[in-house]
């Protein structure tokens, strides 16, 4: 995410913010007792954004509202053609001149000036204006026109508070800008930085236009349990939560990919979930441990439909992000065209790049293992091993500009995938790379029931005790898939990693609106 604009000003004392709201509570009690003011609102019809208010602006009634004015005798007072518009807004500019209050509102849209005339407001409403704090919440009405500097504004002769603000903001000149503390104070940062809103804003749209086309090509949206009896679908450590009625443990869902499938035998021939995973993993800049996920089924498909189907969404998402003016995306410098077809590379053929050696080369790998580090390499399944020399040495070999499937991974680290009957012991399974992160892993869905379940014992094996602690065969999958399961492709996608593609942040944090921290006063969070 951009960083805020701020300006360098270093000479502004430092205020005391408890005492700030002392101040603001003081003014409030008094505004209460001299005004019978109710601070708190009410329900208020009619309101329009600030964008649209503006938008109201009308050169020529403008022109001629000031001819009225200056034709008009000093008695008179001529009618007005401007458009009116009622607003609500957050206060961030205030400055009070007499006889006069210019204001700055701000909402989700956008910011606008208020002005404010003496002689067009009662008195109390004049003086609530004059006396109005940055923050406090606001409702104005008026004809949209220009102030003498030219600046379009609404003229208020409606001036209403609906919410006191009794925490002061962040310092007048350097704004919210501490990392952790947007984070922790989301609310504070949307108001204050607007790209924030607009990260948000544009996530929005983006899980929209996702939506729209999985349901324009026959897909049903459906939801599947985030409790679930045994953790399965990925390999990772999952969270652990206990339900006090049955008197069981249960586990936040690591992926919903086998209620996916359970619906494909049960006769859904499309189908696809976007919602929540939860994983008891890392935190950095990628990872969040709950994130958001599509995982889609589709029946008599496999990899090259899901290969298609994704460089469509993408070619889609990324009209979204740029307004419709194309297809390429400015990401962290780089210039990512979603538009050409994506690359392909072999899994295979990237670990050889990346690492020199042939990834069925089992001597060559131990020693490149051992070489880079690699805790208890000796010991590790020679297929694991691969695994983790590809994502150190193989990944970083695809170029980050360049949307890349890489295809044909290892079948022993693929249990869920279907083996390439040409060459078994690699799986049509791909994983889709941008920008140096995996974005998607997509199958050619295995459904032999008698295969998935050597595979599933096969990989519980060959696992440490620790390992296979997180890992399970689900039983009840395996009798779904005797039942019968089509034949089918699958893919899961990051919906937070997309977001930060398409709207140019770097950290997962900071496209996620309240993301995982530390309590505050405990050690320092891990940087994002």
């Amino acid at each position: 995410m951009p960083e805020p604009k701020t300006k360098n000003q270093t000479s502004e004392p430092t205020v005391d913010p408890s005492a700030l709201e002392k101040a603001r509570r003081d003014k409030l009690k008094r505004w209460r007792e001299e005004y019978d003011l109710q601070p708190y609102g009410q329900r208020v019809d009619g309101l329009e954004s600030l964008s649209t208010a503006r938008a109201r602006f009308d050169e020529a009634a403008e022109t001629l509202w000031q001819s009225r004015q200056e034709q008009s005798d000093s008695d008179g007072t001529p009618e007005d053609p401007r458009q009116r518009a009622r607003v609500a807004g957050r206060c961030i500019q205030h400055r009070a001149m007499g006889k006069l209050v210019f204001l700055v509102l701000r909402d989700d849209s956008g910011d606008l000036q208020v002005s404010l005339s003496k002689q067009s407001l009662d008195a109390t409403q004049f003086k609530l204006a004059s006396k109005l704090d940055y923050g406090d919440i606001v409702v104005a009405e008026g004809p949209v026109g220009k102030t003498k500097r030219g600046e379009i504004c609404i003229w208020a002769d409606r001036f209403e508070l609906h919410s006191k603000s009794l925490a002061p903001p962040p310092e007048k000149y350097h704004g919210l800008t501490d990392i952790e503390t947007r984070y922790r104070q989301r609310y504070v940062d949307m108001y204050m930085n607007p790209e924030v809103m607009q990260v948000f804003q544009l996530r929005s749209r983006i899980l929209h236009e996702i939506r729209n086309f999985m349901n324009g090509r026959g897909f049903l949206e459906v939801e599947t349990p985030m409790m679930q009896s045994l953790p399965g679908g990925a390999a990772a450590r999952p969270f652990t939560t206990h339900h006090n009625a049955l008197d069981i443990d249960l586990f936040m869902r690591i992926a919903p990919e086998l209620y996916l499938k359970r619906l494909l035998v049960g006769g859904m021939p499309r189908v696809y979930e976007i919602n929540r995973n939860f994983r008891n993993e890392g935190i950095d800049r990628q990872h969040n441990p709950e994130f958001t996920m599509m995982e889609m089924y589709e029946a008599f498909s496999d990899i090259e439909g899901m290969f298609e189907l994704q460089e469509s969404l993408f070619k889609r998402l990324a009209e979204c992000a740029t307004d419709g003016q194309g297809h390429v995306v400015q990401w962290d410098g780089l210039e990512i065209d979603y538009g050409r077809p994506f690359e392909r590379i072999r899994y295979g053929d990237l670990f050889k790049r990346g690492t020199g050696i042939d990834m069925s080369d089992r001597d060559g790998v131990k020693a490149a293992a051992i070489e880079s580090g690699i805790e208890n390499a000796a010991s590790i399944d020679h297929w694991l091993l691969v695994n983790m020399l590809f994502e150190e040495k193989g990944e970083t070999a695809i170029d980050p500009a360049r949307p890349t499937f890489v295809t044909h991974f290892p079948s022993a680290i693929s249990p869920l995938s279907r083996p390439d009957p040409d060459e078994p012991d690699l799986a049509l399974r791909g994983e889709l790379f941008i920008a140096g992160m995996e974005l998607s892993n997509s199958y050619t869905e295995l459904n032999d029931p008698d295969v998935q379940l050597a595979k599933f014992t096969e990989q519980l094996a060959g696992e440490d005790d620790e390992s296979s602690t997180f890992k399970s065969l689900d039983e009840d999958f395996i009798n779904a898939l005797r039942v019968g399961m089509p034949p089918a492709g699958g893919m899961g996608l990051g919906i937070d990693r997309l977001v930060m593609l398409m709207t140019g942040c770097t950290s997962i944090r900071d496209v996620i609106l309240f993301p995982l921290l530390k309590p505050e006063g405990g050690d320092p969070d891990e940087k994002a």
